[in-house]
């Protein structure tokens, strides 16, 4: 009787189904595994052909999660913002871990001698996904709260925007060499990274929004 209870307390007061919390979190924590993946590669701590294998098994571990998130929301019958918010935010994450995987694919690929330029990206994708999580812990508890922290994961994906656009302005200033060809693919895949966490971002602010007020 006093678990019906709790449950159905928590179901009333807009409280996260463990379930779906766990898998919402569990894409985030992929997601940030995946991110200090691709920062560890650009760095020379793991090498390439190693990155792309290790991905490969952190991605399927995202989509299992992802799948667990939706078959879950699904049945749910209360949530703690809008159903479209946290498909939105579920589907944004997912977005942000293939984009990393094509990031870490291509780099393999291209075998571009030098990506230590590309670490001051991959520093604020790790810093938008960390905001990320830490918004998604406060979404029932603490909306106002939640809304802070994805605000931080938005200036993250803002902040990568424009090292996307000084790098773009270094690499066209310059011969249009191979080399430089491939850098500005990798440039581009990690600045739709950014791209990704705002879209999260925005779907945890609006959801927060709504709900707190």
């Amino acid at each position: 009787m006093k678990g019906r209870l709790g449950r159905y307390l928590g179901l009333v007061n807009g409280r996260m189904d463990t379930e779906l919390e766990d898998a919402l979190l569990g894409q985030l924590r992929t997601t940030e595994e995946g991110a200090e993946l691709a920062a560890s590669m650009v760095d020379g701590t793991v090498g390439r052909g190693e990155a792309r294998a290790r991905m490969r098994k952190i991605e399927h571990r995202g989509d299992t999660h992802r799948g667990a998130f939706v078959e879950r929301l699904s049945s749910s019958l209360v949530t703690p913002i809008d159903r479209e918010d946290l498909f939105r935010l579920s589907r944004s994450i997912d977005d942000v871990l293939d984009t990393l995987r094509d990031f870490v694919r291509e780099s393999h690929l291209y075998k571009l001698s030098d990506q230590e330029r590309l670490a001051p990206m991959l520093a604020e994708v790790q810093a938008g996904v960390a905001a990320l999580e830490a918004a998604a812990t406060m979404l029932v508890e603490k909306p106002s709260k939640a809304a802070e922290s994805a605000l931080e994961a938005r200036k993250a994906g803002g902040a990568i925007r424009r090292l996307y656009q000084y790098e773009m302005a270094r690499v066209l200033e310059g011969e249009m060499t191979t080399d430089v060809m491939k850098e500005r693919e990798l440039v581009r895949r990690l600045e739709m990274v950014g791209v990704h966490i705002t879209d999260a971002a925005d779907a945890i602010m609006d959801g927060a929004m709504k709900r707190w007020h």
